[in-house]
């Protein structure tokens, strides 16, 4: 609990760190700046070239953030079990990481659509105009939704570590195995009160008071036994009249 993880933890930040910042550049810096280009056939083109150029990159710190992000839970599973809430909180991370490379996997591949388009007239990177080829429009709105995608999931991936950095404090991780402790420890009491709603021994006094009435026997005489064992359970309702107590 108190070793240092600092290579995995500068693996996972820097990662996460330039996969962030990449695509929210890349939106903002390199499809921006390809819309102010005058020739209209040249657009999306550069763009493409940016994007290329920052491919390797991207990749690598992707590699390494997920490296970073898999050692820090092999090395922090022991606090994962033991302190409530870190799980979910693990879960949720993990649910983020998955829908960012989604979406940077399939953004890659339009990208890749899109570079081989050659150099048809756009209003801009993800902005096709009313002379762009219909394929090539429907790749370009695509890619204009998912451009803020990616940066919209890393950036909540940064918020969920910073999070989860504060539940390593060591006031929220006494708490937090407190709670796991505490509702360990409910289980045998949970199973106690459900046993304890059964009936109480006044209950089963004034059960046994009432004794089977003639109407019970009745239905017990239909049923099939004899006159012999209606008697038994005559005897037995008044015995435990006197047994048991009624509770008043």
């Amino acid at each position: 609990m108190s070793e240092r993880h600092t290579a995995l933890r500068s693996m996972h930040d820097l990662g996460l760190a330039a996969w962030f910042g990449g695509s929210l550049m890349g939106a903002l810096g390199v499809n921006g700046a390809a819309a102010r280009i005058d020739d209209a056939t040249q657009r999306l083109p550069v763009a493409s070239a940016g994007w290329a150029r920052w491919t390797p990159i991207n990749a690598a710190a992707i590699g390494a953030h997920l490296a970073g992000a898999v050692g820090e839970l092999v090395t922090e599973s022991p606090r994962v079990a033991a302190q409530a809430g870190v799980a979910k909180m693990s879960a949720v991370k993990t649910a983020l990481t998955v829908g960012a490379l989604a979406v940077t996997g399939y953004s890659r591949l339009l990208g890749m659509k899109l570079e081989k388009a050659g150099a048809p007239p756009v209003e801009g990177a993800t902005e096709p105009s009313y002379q762009t080829p219909a394929n090539i429009a429907s790749c370009q709105r695509q890619m204009k939704l998912l451009q803020w995608a990616i940066p919209a999931l890393t950036g909540a991936l940064v918020v969920v570590t910073a999070y989860m950095g504060e539940q390593q404090k060591p006031g929220q991780m006494f708490r937090g195995m407190l709670a796991r402790a505490g509702g360990l420890a409910m289980a045998p009491k949970a199973i106690g009160k459900m046993a304890g709603m059964g009936p109480g021994p006044r209950t089963i006094g004034k059960m046994a008071a009432m004794g089977p009435g003639p109407r019970t026997i009745g239905k017990m005489a239909a049923m099939g036994p004899g006159p012999k064992t209606i008697g038994k359970v005559l005897a037995m309702g008044a015995a435990t009249r006197h047994l048991v107590p009624t509770g008043r």
